[in-house]
């Protein structure tokens, strides 16, 4: 059978269309933004606008001219006699050139030339005046000479004395003038290596040293089609100079400060000299590009302003530490818990103890010191502290135990305190500086200070209540008037626990080896942002990263503060606190109650019926806060388990029900290694 296929016809193309025209995205009737930014360049200079700068300048001219007069002064003799050594030579080198004057010899190589030119002309125009210079000149000299001999002989009948001065004063000038010109008798006082002047040449030189790709590419093409350009010219910025410029699209200054000494190769000069930076009042392309004179290291640091006179206020910002340029740095400390971390020997007992004092000069405030190194590092401050302890023996731990364990009493109080208050007097449910002042609350500020704090943390017996407490003074502390610093020169997870480097609002980091201690001290991410305290170098001593006041992490350097400096601002701030009445604790010879010490494996023995041979962690910590809610009150099921570790109970999956009576797994703990433990416990103490 033929099966007939039909072929249906072929559609014809359609016509095509002409394409659109490319419509310009530029619009040329696109209104502008309508802001405009104007900045105006002060009339005076820095140093003439800025009482402390002008100090500083006046300082160092008058401190100069000082020494420049007693270095002269006193080589003054030596140096009237080497000249007057030298005055037969200055006599004839003054015959010479006075001969030389008189007789026109610098003329004499034109009227050579005109003779062998065989120029009459100009022979004789140049013999002419030759002729009247020489009637002049021997004119002047013959009256000089006649005058000078004339005022000698008045002066020999007259006044002897002053003759023997003006022949002394013409003895030393001719002296000066037969000087050896390689060799002078007068010398500088202060030799000066002169440092290059920062010129924009040398700022790009610097630039494109460095190796990326987009700065060195827009250099050589000129920069402005690639958006570099300086912003405005070089200026003179405290001790340095600064350069504002616009870095190549999709460069950041971060970019620029990872490779800060690269930089500072390429500007020939110490990286501690060089320190790049952004503009927060500007866009993020912005580079500020700040190199001194000296390293911030070794640049005189002006005196603390509160070493000899000032009192504090802890609400309120305060100075204690400079940057680069050498302007007051101002940080705050109350509503903060803080952070210090670095290696050993890089400054930060000394920081931690410049915050103490500044802490001391409130005449308000409640100080705790711990000084677990036990070098007696913060020793200065024992008159003003209210707990102070030094060294890391058991009883020191079980001292610090005690303060803790008050304070955490404490805590509860000003919470139950600003709970009762109105609204109209504690509108943000904190403490104010008005509650502070009122002695009757008892909302003074309370500053704790732990130097070397993984000393308590890794404390096998008390660790996990230490641990505990600090997280609670760390996270609700600060709306309780209460501010927390931890110090460690190891910081890790062991050494500044989570709970309070997770939730620390002021970070000081000062030099640290890795990547892993500097997040740890300043927060996650911050090394890969550029802020990196591995940059320093182990003369930076007491330079630092601060992060949490401001924007943005800033280098500082603390202000230096030695003991005996420290002592006597201790001594001020007791006068200060005798006058307001706030004198307590250690500073009059009294310790911290001597609580009895928190029995916790027997207080979880008795939360564990006897037919129960596990109970979940969390089902125990309720039970404790249940029994005792003064100590237990807020534990939860991570509590137990910190508590108990140190006596070698672990935890383990326990079956059990929830309230709703749906039967799970959760981590537990058994009765009978509660028992055993408290067993061994007890086989310890007898065995003492």
């Amino acid at each position: 059978m033929t099966e007939t296929i039909e072929h249906s016809p072929v559609a014809a193309p359609a016509p095509t269309e002409p394409a659109a025209p490319p419509v310009p995205v530029d619009n040329p009737k696109l209104p502008g933004p309508g802001v405009a930014e104007e900045k105006r360049k002060p009339i005076l200079p820095a140093w003439l606008r800025d009482r402390t700068e002008f100090t500083t300048a006046a300082r160092h001219t008058t401190a100069r001219l000082g020494y420049a007069t007693a270095y002269h002064g006193l080589r003054a003799p030596w140096y009237a006699v080497q000249l007057a050594a030298m005055a037969p030579r200055g006599t004839c080198r003054f015959i010479a050139a006075t001969n030389r004057w008189v007789w026109d010899r610098e003329a004499a190589p034109l009227r050579d030339y005109a003779v062998r030119a065989e120029d009459v002309e100009e022979y004789m125009r140049l013999a002419r005046l030759r002729g009247n210079r020489v009637r002049l000149r021997g004119l002047v000299v013959l009256v000089d000479a006649a005058f000078g001999l004339g005022f000698a002989l008045w002066l020999y009948v007259m006044a002897p004395a002053y003759l023997w001065a003006f022949a002394a004063g013409a003895v030393l000038t001719l002296g000066y003038f037969g000087q050896q010109p390689d060799a002078p008798v007068i010398g500088p006082a202060v030799l000066r290596t002169e440092l290059q002047k920062l010129t924009g040449t040398i700022v790009l030189r610097g630039l494109d040293s460095i190796g990326n790709p987009r700065i060195s590419a827009a250099i050589k093409r000129g920069g402005d089609m690639d958006g570099m350009r300086f912003t405005s010219e070089i200026v003179r910025d405290g001790p340095g100079y600064r350069a504002d410029l616009d870095l190549p699209y999709g460069v950041t200054p971060d970019d620029i400060m990872e490779k800060r000494e690269q930089l500072a190769s390429g500007l020939r000069r110490k990286v501690g000299c060089v320190w790049p930076s952004g503009d927060p009042d500007e866009h993020e392309g912005r580079l500020v590009l700040w190199v001194g004179d000296k390293p911030m290291n070794e640049t005189t640091k002006p005196a603390w302003p509160l070493l000899k006179d000032g009192q504090v206020d802890l609400f309120k910002p305060i100075v204690f530490g400079n940057d680069q340029r050498m302007r007051w740095v101002e940080v705050t400390l109350m509503f903060a818990s803080i952070v210090i971390g670095s290696i050993p020997r890089m400054g930060k007992t000394f920081l931690l103890r410049l915050l103490l004092l500044i802490a001391a000069l409130d005449p308000r405030a409640h100080l705790y010191a711990f000084d677990f190194k036990g070098t007696g590092d913060l020793s200065a401050l024992e008159p003003v502290c209210h707990r102070y302890r030094a060294g890391e023996e058991d009883e020191d731990v079980l001292y610090v135990v005690h303060a803790m364990r008050e304070l955490k009493e404490e805590l509860r109080r000003r919470a139950k305190v600003i709970r009762s208050l109105p609204k109209a007097r504690c509108p943000e449910s904190k403490v104010t500086p008005a509650l502070a002042s009122d002695k009757s609350l008892g909302l003074h500020p309370i500053v704790v200070g732990f130097d070397e704090c993984q000393v308590p943390f890794e404390h096998e017996k008390y660790g996990a209540e230490l641990e505990s407490i600090c997280t609670d003074i760390t996270k609700r502390g600060p709306a309780l008037g209460i501010i927390g610093m931890f110090a460690t020169q190891r910081p890790d997870a062991k050494s500044l626990p989570p709970g309070i480097s997770a939730n620390a609002v002021l970070r000081f980091c000062l030099k640290v080896m890795g990547h892993t201690a500097n997040d740890m001290v300043l927060g996650t991410g911050m090394y890969k942002a550029g802020i990196r305290a591995t940059m320093f170098s182990r003369r930076d001593l007491g330079i630092c990263y601060m992060a949490g006041e401001g924007d943005d992490p800033r280098i500082v350097a603390s202000a230096f503060v030695d003991a005996p400096k420290a002592e006597a601002v201790v001594a001020r701030a007791r006068k200060l606190r005798e006058q307001y009445g706030n004198v307590t604790g250690h500073a009059l010879g009294e310790g911290p109650a001597a609580t009895v010490g928190l029995d916790i494996l027997g207080d979880v023995l008795s939360v564990m019926d006897v037919d129960e041979k596990a109970v979940w962690c969390e089902r125990i910590a309720e039970r404790l806060g249940m029994v005792r809610p003064d100590v237990y009150g807020e534990w939860k099921g991570e509590n137990v388990t910190a508590a108990v570790k140190p006596w070698g109970i672990r935890t383990e999956q326990v079956w059990g029900t929830d309230n709703e009576g749906e039967g799970k797994n959760r981590r537990g703990i058994k009765r009978a290694d509660v028992a055993a433990a408290i067993t061994r416990r007890e086989a310890d103490r007898l065995a003492d």
